[in-house]
């Protein structure tokens, strides 16, 4: 097969692909409207977020046969109208699953025990021990949503810590194992003090965290989305972290990133509000995917996903 770049991926991908005997074409610096004009010569592309896969893509891509995600997200392509016209949508969130709970841990823990804060003091020449007193994980209960190969390595990661983690899938039933009880989301109302994000962009999980669904929790929570930041609307967030119905918060994703998650737009003048909550919240440029290990796995994976399925019997 003929396939085209769009996006960047580890070397490996290409190496495997090129290996079995398809062609491998760069397309990096390509305009949206370059690729349109030529994406009918190609059987398949691979692509991280770089474009939307519309339905004007997808008509004009006649003799495509796969869609490779870098990654897991699949918002950037209209999957369901791709799969009408026979086109295979390949993901690979298997790569950065580890890399995601890892991270989401690691900025829980540093807000809960205010590790940024206090390196910034001791660094100033500040000895301040009183005020930078922890919370331990220990004895938490957190609430998952999203039992996916996210939400299900966040809850492996955390089974060393000795809290209670309970998750909710609207899509998925009875997965309760070693490391998480498969509850109802009334249950994640009334028990949750950590609640984590492990869902896709899409209609019904846009805006989920809003204040009204915030105000549905009994407890005063914990709020960590290394999902999408459209999954969470940062108004609505900002006001609970005022009143104290929301104790602190780890972002890895804001709504104001742009579809290609390389930049954001319009983040400026609600940072300030932000800011105001600096010692309450944790924020990292939509990386807790990425790791030098996560970024080979991801592209081996989808390397093999895709030769699996297009192999010769």
């Amino acid at each position: 097969m003929k396939i085209l770049f769009i996006d960047t991926a580890h070397s490996i991908l290409q190496s495997s692909l090129e290996k079995v005997g398809h062609a491998c074409v760069p397309g990096f610096k390509l305009s949206r409207k370059e690729i349109l004009d030529m994406i009918h010569e190609y059987d398949g592309v691979i692509i991280r977020s770089r474009i939307q896969l519309d339905k004007e893509f997808l008509d004009k891509a006649t003799q495509l046969k796969f869609i490779g995600r870098v990654g897991a997200g699949m918002e950037s392509i209209d999957v369901k109208y791709a799969e009408s016209k026979g086109i295979a949508c390949i993901n690979s969130p298997e790569g950065n699953k580890d890399a995601v709970g890892e991270h989401a841990i690691g900025m829980l823990l540093s807000l809960f025990n205010h590790l940024n804060k206090a390196d910034r003091e001791v660094k100033e020449g500040k000895w301040i021990r009183e005020a930078n007193r922890g919370v331990e994980l220990s004895g938490k209960t957190v609430g998952i949503i999203g039992h996916g190969m996210m939400g299900s390595a966040f809850a492996k990661k955390l089974s060393g810590f000795d809290c209670n983690v309970i998750a909710y899938d609207k899509y998925l039933h009875d997965f309760s194992d070693r490391y998480v009880k498969d509850v109802s989301m009334e249950v994640i109302f009334n028990e949750t003090d950590i609640l984590s994000l492990h869902v896709p962009l899409s209609h019904e999980t846009e805006f989920l965290v809003n204040d009204a669904f915030i105000n549905s929790f009994r407890k005063n929570i914990y709020i960590i989305n290394t999902a999408r930041g459209k999954c969470l609307r940062t108004d609505d967030l900002i006001k609970n972290l005022k009143t104290g119905k929301v104790l602190g918060a780890c972002l890895d994703t804001i709504e104001y990133e742009d579809t290609s998650f390389e930049a954001v737009s319009g983040f400026k003048e609600h940072l300030k509000d932000l800011l105001e909550y600096s010692d309450k919240i944790m924020l990292s440029p939509h990386i807790a995917g990425w790791t030098i290990e996560s970024k080979e796995k991801l592209a081996k994976v989808l390397g093999e996903k895709i030769i699996h399925k297009f192999s010769v019997a």
